[in-house]
């Protein structure tokens, strides 16, 4: 078995060892859970380390001696001393900068992205004016769309007001906007979670060929004959998976 057939017959049974919860919480899902995310955290580690602590704090503070490296380093120690009930309180200088350095950094950059540009995006010119004169084509009526919607989403959320008359229509012109966007929404995600899953199943499909060994049908038939088994010493009083 070269190393090519290894990783397939891995990567069946750890598919399957995950598609197994279907059928109900078992050992076999267990294992797949716990290894992929033991394997996720160890990569996550190593990139952290080999990609981020050597790179950019090691060699710089201990062979390039930049010192300036000393405030995040300690910054980053007294963290740890919430483990510490004697000293905790000191980990709350680090959390008080990260929070204030955070905040300080991402709202301007989400108040730039969420809201300056969806006002850009949404003021725009409802007619539009060439060489022939002001004409009224697909792309300004998709403009006074986007406008229209925006305006009827705000008036939705507009409590200030008694939603009677004209403002009530808006309002639930608005409710019609905001059904269409989540609809997208979770027609999207569910599309992409879909698509993840006829490949895995595709895999499984081209892996029970005998060019890999009928990895998927063996480990299947392993698999039904261990739950059936499970299933007879349950009704036998004994323990099952």
């Amino acid at each position: 078995m070269g190393p090519e057939v290894l990783g397939v017959w891995v990567a069946a049974g750890l598919t399957l060892a995950i598609f197994s919860f279907l059928y109900k919480d078992n050992p076999f899902f267990k294992f797949g859970e716990h290894l992929y995310i033991g394997v996720s955290v160890g990569y996550s580690l190593t990139v952290l380390i080999f990609n981020f602590m050597l790179p950019k704090w090691w060699t710089p503070l201990f062979r390039e001696g930049r010192m300036v490296l000393l405030v995040p380093t300690v910054l980053g120690l007294l963290i740890w001393t919430r483990f510490f009930p004697r000293i905790s309180w000191l980990s709350r200088w680090a959390f008080a900068f990260v929070m204030g350095f955070g905040a300080g950094v991402q709202i301007p950059r989400m108040i730039s992205k969420y809201l300056f540009r969806q006002v850009e995006s949404t003021v725009v010119p409802l007619i539009s004016r060439g060489l022939e004169g002001i004409r009224f084509g697909w792309g300004d009526f998709s403009n006074f769309l986007t406008a229209f919607g925006v305006v009827s989403v705000l008036t939705y959320f507009f409590f200030s007001m008694e939603h009677k008359g004209p403002i009530n229509t808006l309002a639930r012109a608005g409710i019609l906007f905001l059904m269409v966007s989540f609809g997208a929404s979770f027609g999207y995600t569910v599309m992409a979670r879909v698509s993840l899953l006829f490949g895995r199943i595709y895999d499984l499909v081209e892996f029970s060929s005998g060019r890999y060994g009928h990895a998927t049908l063996v480990l299947l038939s392993l698999m039904v004959v261990a739950f059936v088994a499970s299933a007879l010493l349950q009704r036998r009083g004994g323990r099952s998976l």
